[in-house]
C-alpha cells in the first residue's frame, strides 16, 4: 500500500500554475473549460446525453477485479503542439526522440481522456468525469456513451474526484448548468478542496489561472450534504480506497479498487502520456504543479505497480487506458492489456 505523502510547501506552485494556464488557453485543458462555463443558465430538467457522432464513436472496455466490474469509457482527445514548454526538464529533441520511438508524430501529442465507472455490487461509482459538453468538440464521449455502456447517470450514487483540473471535473454539469449525476454523493480530496476553495489564494493567483478556481466553484456549487471531503488512506466507499499521490496537484488522489483478492489502481494523472513519462519518470510535465513531488510520486507508484504486478488505469494513456508496468532500464514500460471483446 502506498504511504500517504505529506503535502510539502510548494515553492514553485504559482509559476507552475501560471505556465499551466498559459498553455491551457490553447489546449482547453483547464482555463478553456472554465471560460466556456461562465455564468450559465439556471439548471434545467434532466436531458438526453449528446448522440455519438462519427468523430465520437463508442469506446468502452470492461474488466473484472474480483467481483467488481471496472469500465473505462473514452471521453475523447485533444491535440497539443509539442514545444519546449511541455517537458520542463528535457530538451525538445529528446522529447521528439521519445515520440518517434513510440511511433508517434513528433510535432503534436494527442492527449486522451478516459474516466472510469466501477460497479462494486453495492455502489455504482464514477471516477472523474471528463468534459460532458463543456470541452473541445473532440471530447464528450464519456457522457455520450454512458447509455451505450448500460449506465444511467441518474443511477450513479458516487462520483469520486481525483483532482480539480478541468478535464476531470467539467463533466459534473452540462453547459446549461444542470447536474449530470443528480443523485450522487460527490467525494473530493480534502487537500484539493482546501487549495482550490481558498479565496485568498484565488485572489493572489495570476489572472490566467483564476478560471480554474472559478470552474471548481461552479462545478461543486449547491451540492449541500452530497459533497463529501475525504482524507487519503481510507476506504471512501466499500471496495475503493483513496491513495494520496500528490504533486500533479496538491491533493491529487488515486483510487485502489479491491474485490475478491483482485486489485486495480486508478492512477489519474501521475503520468501524462506513458510513452513520455512512464519511460522517463523523472521528466516533468508542464501540468505538474509541484514537479519534484510529482516525480517522486510517479516513481513510487510505478515501482509499486511493477513490483506487485498490479493492473492500473491511466487517465491519459491510449484507450482502453489500462495495463501493467514493467521495469525497463532506469525507467518503466506501460504494457497495455490485450483487448478482448469477451472481458
Amino acid at each position: 500500500m502506498l504511504a500517504p505523502g505529506a503535502l510539502a510547501p510548494r515553492r514553485r506552485v504559482n509559476s507552475h500554475l501560471e505556465t499551466l494556464m498559459t498553455l491551457s488557453r490553447r489546449t482547453v485543458l483547464a482555463a478553456g473549460p472554465a471560460a466556456a462555463l461562465a455564468a450559465g443558465a439556471p439548471a434545467m430538467a434532466q436531458q438526453a446525453a449528446p448522440a455519438a457522432s462519427p468523430s465520437r464513436l463508442p469506446a468502452i472496455y470492461r474488466l473484472k477485479v474480483g467481483d467488481a466490474e471496472v469500465v473505462t469509457i473514452h471521453d475523447g482527445s485533444r491535440g497539443l503542439p509539442l514545444t519546449e514548454q511541455f517537458v520542463r526538464n528535457a530538451s525538445l529533441p529528446d522529447v521528439q526522440a521519445a515520440m518517434e520511438r513510440a511511433f508517434l508524430p513528433k510535432e503534436q501529442l494527442d492527449i486522451t481522456f478516459t474516466p472510469v465507472v466501477v460497479r462494486t455490487g453495492r455502489n455504482l461509482a464514477v471516477i472523474d468525469t471528463g468534459f460532458a459538453d463543456n470541452g473541445p468538440p473532440t471530447a464528450g464521449g464519456f457522457l455520450a456513451n454512458l447509455p451505450t455502456a448500460g449506465i444511467d447517470p441518474s443511477a450513479v450514487d458516487t462520483v469520486l474526484i481525483s483532482h480539480f483540473h478541468g478535464d476531470h471535473i467539467s463533466g459534473m454539469r452540462r453547459k446549461d448548468g444542470s447536474q449530470v449525476y443528480p443523485n450522487a454523493k460527490v467525494m473530493v480530496p480534502a487537500a484539493e478542496w482546501a487549495f482550490w476553495m481558498d479565496d485568498a489564494r484565488m485572489n493572489q493567483a495570476p489572472e490566467a489561472m483564476r478560471g480554474s478556481f472559478a470552474l471548481a466553484r461552479r462545478m461543486f456549487a449547491d451540492l449541500g450534504d452530497r459533497l463529501v471531503r475525504f482524507d487519503p488512506d481510507k476506504e471512501v466507499i466499500p471496495g475503493i480506497t483513496a491513495v494520496a499521490t500528490p504533486g500533479h496537484t496538491p491533493g491529487h488522489t488515486s483510487f485502489l479498487v479491491s474485490s475478491g483478492g483482485g486489485r486495480l489502481l486508478v492512477t489519474a494523472d501521475i503520468s501524462n502520456h506513458p510513452a513520455l513519462f512512464v519511460r522517463n519518470p523523472d521528466w516533468s510535465a508542464v501540468f505538474d504543479m509541484d514537479a519534484d513531488q510529482a516525480r517522486a510520486t510517479r516513481r513510487r507508484v510505478l515501482d509499486m505497480a511493477a513490483s506487485e504486478r498490479m493492473q492500473i488505469v491511466m487517465f491519459h494513456a491510449p484507450f482502453p487506458a489500462t495495463g501493467h508496468i514493467a521495469r525497463a532500464g532506469s525507467g518503466y514500460e506501460f504494457v497495455p492489456v490485450q483487448w478482448s471483446s469477451h472481458t
